[in-house]
């Protein structure tokens, strides 16, 4: 195993990780969200943290938050 490792070519320098653009945010929620998210291990115990997952919970999985158009779309197989 370890000769076969040693046989490969060393691989190319990888890229930089991708960053995400800062974006201004206009919505309360997600405003809430980033800042739970620079508490870290903290923002599990932060009573508006809680708050602010549970309305992006209800949010994410209330009914109509997909188009099912799309998720019809997805259930069917795709030829090849």
């Amino acid at each position: 195993m370890t000769a076969i490792e040693m046989s490969r070519p060393p691989e190319p320098a990888r890229e930089a990780p991708a960053t995400v653009a800062e974006t201004p945010a206009t919505d309360p929620l997600l405003i809430e969200l980033r800042r739970c998210q620079s508490l870290g291990p903290a923002g599990a115990s932060d009573p508006d943290c809680l708050r602010a997952w549970a309305e992006n919970r209800r949010r994410f999985l209330a009914p109509g938050a997909r188009p099912a158009a799309r998720i019809a779309d997805a259930a069917t197989p795709q030829e090849n």
